[in-house]
């Protein structure tokens, strides 16, 4: 090799060291900028962001003073700040009981260690009703499942297991297997309620901290459609009290749980006992917010058409009960989405794209996923034309970035746009890796998707086997809705800023594209955004 072609090579690749340095630095730059944001919003003053609470309103105001500063447009009355209207109701459980009665002896149930009672639905004081266990409790012709063939539930509590055989596709299981969708069958087989039982075997949080959320209170939408209305009790079971239903069935609990581990077929039977349950109380009003802004589109044709970026600003407030830290700060979960919502919106300040781009914080995600719920309501009711939705949630930077998921990536033509976006960072694009988790009907996507709009959810992602798999695992066991979720835990800043770089070109890409976003014909959401 010639003297100068060799210098010149050198100096090429230093020239390339210098640029990829350049990139690290400023992904790390704005991942301080983002990590100064969840700070402020994961502080103890906040109180945990508790959808309705101070807190919660202190940080709405906060996000809302970002987006006027970022050069977004108002869209209600000159006000970023939108209210949402709920009912608020929180258990008593002084005043309430559950217990299994069976030929006519009761076995009290305790709350939080055997079950607890949701408040969703219609609430009523008694209830006294035959159990039927229905396995799954699925029923999906498509893929040869009827767990309710030769089964009566006229007036019965339903017994099933929050999971879906691996027979069906993950979003698929997802969706048919959400509560909302579950009811709508078992109301029209004439059930009277649910008792449910986590699957064990795909747990984000063990059920001492899961049966937590019994204590909190429970919402509903004032004025809006109750995705529960008729369910008269809604219990829900630890699975390690499943032999308690299973008492003079001459069924073994241990047989049937390997059966579920092994993503078998469940038997399907009405059980000897019967659920007695009396519950109490109190119900208030609560006003809360989501936050929204807009960065009008340029296009006159398409100017119309609107890409909503979300992600959820509420968390779990203050633990009433315990002693120590009692809040619950939300730095991951998910201040952090917060803050590359507001860091995109800065960053587009003075673009102008094609379609114009909504950036909406919205609230109560944590209670049912209600804000985004009512947001969506309410574009409709105004006429507004959403064609995507991208969401962040808990996007986790606790390793590098190298591989992004995207919830959704089988469903529609926005797959496209996520892997075009990801190569161009040479970052490898994956499916969800943990299909029986059920996420991607978990985060507000999903309100986007039962209203027929193909979305997206994101979030760093981590190779099989590797070490960031048990980085990733260890922060759930152990910082997952709990009060270890703080600002100061490990992060890794440059992972924040590549994200924010994946999530604003990504929104980017899909306000410019020539046509809207579509589901894929085999997509089972396509069929949802039919007239």
């Amino acid at each position: 090799m010639k003297v100068g072609v060799l210098v010149a090579s050198v100096a090429a690749l230093c020239s390339l060291a210098a640029f990829g340095a350049d990139k690290a630095g400023k992904a790390e730059r704005v991942g301080e900028r983002c990590w100064q944001d969840v700070r402020i919003l994961s502080a103890d003053d906040m109180e945990g962001r508790r959808a309705g609470s101070p807190g919660h309103r202190r940080a709405a105001e906060f996000v809302a003073d970002n987006f006027r500063k970022a050069g977004l447009k108002a869209v209600d009355d000159a006000r970023f700040l939108q209210p949402v209207l709920f009912e608020a109701r929180q258990i008593v459980e002084a005043n309430s009981s559950l217990a299994l009665e069976t030929n006519g002896v009761q076995r009290p149930l305790t709350f939080g260690d055997d079950a607890g009672l949701l408040l969703r639905g219609d609430l009523q004081r008694e209830v006294n009703a035959p159990l039927v266990f229905t396995g799954h409790g699925l029923v999906l012709p498509q893929y040869g499942i009827d767990d309710l063939q030769g089964l009566d539930l006229k007036g019965k509590v339903v017994v099933a297991f929050l999971a879906a055989p691996p027979s069906v596709p993950g979003s698929a299981g997802a969706h048919f297997g959400s509560p909302a969708e579950r009811w709508k069958v078992y109301k029209a087989a004439g059930a009277l309620g649910v008792l449910f039982m986590p699957n064990p075997y795909a747990m984000d949080l063990p059920w001492e901290r899961a049966a937590q959320i019994r204590l909190e209170p429970f919402m509903t939408l004032k004025g809006g459609e109750d995705l529960y209305g008729g369910i008269k009790i809604w219990a829900m079971l630890n699975p390690a009290r499943f032999s308690l239903l299973l008492e003079g069935t001459g069924r073994n609990a241990d047989e049937l749980l390997a059966l579920l581990k092994e993503g078998k077929p469940l038997p399907h039977f009405d059980l000897p006992s019967r659920i007695k349950a009396t519950v109490d109380a109190r119900v208030s009003e609560v006003t809360s917010e989501n936050v929204v802004g807009v960065l009008p589109g340029s296009d006159p044709k398409l100017r119309d058409e609107y890409v909503v970026l979300t992600a959820h600003l509420d968390h779990l407030g203050v633990r009433e009960e315990g002693e120590g830290d009692r809040i619950f700060n939300g730095a991951m979960d998910n201040a952090s989405g917060i803050s590359v919502l507001m860091q995109v919106a800065r960053d587009l300040k003075g673009k102008r794209p094609r379609r114009s781009i909504v950036f909406a914080a919205v609230t109560a995600e944590e209670l049912g996923l209600l804000g985004s719920r009512a947001f969506v309501a309410d574009a409709r009711a105004r006429g507004l034309k959403l064609v995507a939705n991208l969401n962040t949630d808990m996007f986790m930077p606790i390793y590098p970035m190298k591989q992004v998921v995207v919830f959704g990536l089988s469903e529609s033509d926005l797959a496209d746009d996520a892997r075009a976006v990801a190569a161009s960072m040479k970052v490898e694009v994956q499916a969800d890796p943990q299909p029986q988790r059920n996420r991607f009907i978990r985060s507000d996507q999903y309100s986007f998707i039962r209203a027929g709009i193909p979305a997206l959810a994101t979030k760093i992602g981590f190779v099989e086997g590797s070490p960031e798999q048990a980085i990733d695992i260890k922060w759930f066991t152990e910082r997952y809705h709990a009060v270890g979720d703080s600002a100061d835990q490990p992060v890794v800043l440059g992972a924040v800023g590549a994200y924010e770089n994946f999530a604003r070109e990504l929104a980017l890409r899909v306000a410019n594209r020539k046509n809207a976003p579509k589901w894929y014909d085999t997509s089972v959401f396509a069929t949802l955004a039919k007239p």
